[in-house]
């Protein structure tokens, strides 16, 4: 199974994460599929950057957003006015 979830970079007590699509079993730090978008808690406002439209196709094609995933989408995507299929 195919999930959307954030993958962890940066150093110790300065993270920053990037948003990949990888099996469900593999580690955190595992090797990703495909690469989505950036998120970065420690600028102000929060930094995220996504392809939607590449979320989009992995969404359809069966994949699952992780919880903090999701909710970095819908911000997204309010943003940019561009729809989030919801699985």
């Amino acid at each position: 199974m195919l999930i959307l979830r954030l993958m962890r970079f940066g150093t110790k007590k300065k993270p920053f994460y990037r948003i990949v699509v990888m099996e469900s079993k593999s580690p955190r730090q595992g090797k990703a599929k495909d690469f989505i978008g950036f998120y970065d808690p420690l600028k102000d406002p929060a930094e995220i950057r996504i392809d939607l439209d590449k979320a989009n196709l992995w969404l359809k094609k069966g994949a699952r957003a992780s919880q903090t995933v999701q909710s970095l989408l819908d911000k997204a995507s309010k943003s940019t006015n561009i729809p989030i299929n919801h699985s």
